[in-house]
This record gives structure tokens, sequence and C-alpha cells, in this order.
């Protein structure tokens, strides 16, 4: 059984904006998942489906087979956590250690297990020598590192990324990149909305591709990507990598299939190199 399910969800804004049009998709417990997709493609409004800040207009989502409607928002929160594009969209507190234990106080534990709660998130995310620093002290990075943290305090079985490396330079990118990864090969499940392709073939187990509102591939980061057609079609591209191969291909250099990342094109060059 998935951990996750959306059976034919649609959804409409007041305004009368189709947003999602028949979303069908499941998440296995322990999968990174990537939603890639240009801007207005649906992406964000899937993951405030999936974290119940909204709900369909029509169609059901499921958490381990039991049907949304059924949780109260409370008991849903703890178990599906989401991290917010912008992190001073959700810091409020004056210290780094009061904005993660925010979430566990507010789950009646006891003083104890909130700082324990607290004390393991920070470790886990690296911050534990910023504990009492004030949020406004924090670098860009640091901020979404506390957010990070601050659900991980939660305890949740899935964690919601909306573009979790947008605004950070290319060191950052790859810094929160890694340490999204080992939380998620530590058992959380991982949704990402985002639209870095380059990211997907190093870090995700599972692409899903959007377009008008609509899935329109999906699989492992090379079934996706070796349809380019439907790739440039969504307003996406290829990985750089994959778009050299590509281009090299048609200038007759004979590469086998179509290398994602460095190590794969490095790989297939030092082995035609060889063969000369």
């Amino acid at each position: 059984m998935p951990l996750i399910e959306m059976n034919d969800v649609h959804f409409n804004y007041p305004d009368g904006t189709r947003a999602l049009d028949g979303i069908n998709f499941s998440i296995p417990k322990g999968e990174f998942v990537g939603i890639l997709g240009a801007n207005g493609s649906g992406k964000t409004t899937l993951l405030k489906l999936l974290n119940r800040l909204l709900k369909p207009t029509r169609g059901d989502v499921f958490l381990d087979g039991k049907n949304y409607k059924s949780f109260d928002k409370d008991s849903l929160f703890t178990r599906v956590c989401t991290v917010f594009q912008n992190p001073d969209d959700q810091l409020f507190s004056p210290t780094v250690s009061q904005d993660v234990a925010f979430g566990p106080e507010n789950m009646s534990l006891s003083k104890e297990d909130v700082r324990a709660r607290v004390s393991d998130a920070l470790a886990a995310v690296e911050m534990s020598g910023c504990a009492e620093k004030a949020i406004q002290t924090l670098s860009y990075g640091q901020k979404k590192r506390v957010c990070i943290a601050g659900v991980l305090a939660m305890g949740p079985e899935v964690i919601l990324l909306d573009e979790p490396t947008a605004s950070l330079d290319p060191m950052g990118v790859y810094t929160i990149m890694h340490l999204l990864k080992r939380l998620n090969t530590e058992g959380k499940t991982m949704v990402m909305a985002t639209h870095s392709v380059d990211l997907a073939p190093l870090f995700l187990d599972t692409v899903v591709v959007m377009s008008e509102g609509r899935i329109v591939r999906q699989g492992t980061p090379r079934d996706v990507f070796s349809d380019a057609k439907i790739i440039r079609e969504s307003r996406l591209r290829l990985p750089r990598i994959g778009h050299l191969s590509e281009i090299l291909k048609k200038d007759g250099i004979p590469i086998n299939g179509l290398p994602l990342t460095i190590g794969e094109a490095r790989k297939e060059l030092r082995k035609l190199y060889e063969e000369r």
C-alpha cells in the first residue's frame, strides 16, 4: 500500500481557475519524489492539497489507506509537515530554539520531550551551535535549516518541500539537498516541488512532471528525461549534462544512452576515448 495516494483529484480556485485536473499518483514510503513543472503548472497547489491547506474540488487523498477527510486537522499536520519556500513566512519566534520548539509544545508533550526533540532536530540539520541565536541574525541558508528542524521536531512521516533551494547560492543548494537526501535515507518520505531539473538525477527516486494542472510524465529520472519532447512541451529542459549529451549525439559522437550527471558523462566519454 502506498503511503500517500491521490485519486482523480481536481481543484478549482474560487475565481474559477482550474489548478489541478485529474491527478492520480502514489508515493511509496521512504521515497524522495520530485514534482517538476514550470511556474503555474500546479506544483504548489498539489502540495497544499497534500498538507490539507486546500481540499479537493473533486477526488480523494489518502494517507496509509485512510482518506484525508477522516483525519482531524491536528493529527494530519503532525504526520505530513511542510517546509515553505520562503523561510521568513515560517519563522516567527525570537530565537532558533524557541521556533523549533513551537510545534512540539503544541503537541501536549512534556518539557523534557520538547527539549529532546529540539536538540535532536537541530543536531540533524547541523545547527546545534545556533540554538540561542536570534532568527534575524541567521543567513538565508541557516533559516532554511531551522525551518527543516522545526518540521523534524514534529516527528512527521512525510515532509513536503516547496522550492527548498530557491534563492540559495550554488553551494547552499547542494548543502541543503545533501541534508534532505540524508534525512530521506534515514527514513523520511520527501515530496519536493521544484523546477530545478539538474537536481533530479542526483537526488530524486521518482520524478513527476506537471503541466497545466496535469501529470504528463512520471517515473525514474532516467525514464522521464528520456522523453525530451514532453520535457520541453512542459516548459522545462533536460539537465545540462543530458542536453550536452543530446547535442554530442547530433554531432555524430556515439554516446550510449543519455548520461544525466557528470559522473555518467565522464564514464561514457572515457569509454569512447579508450576505444579509439
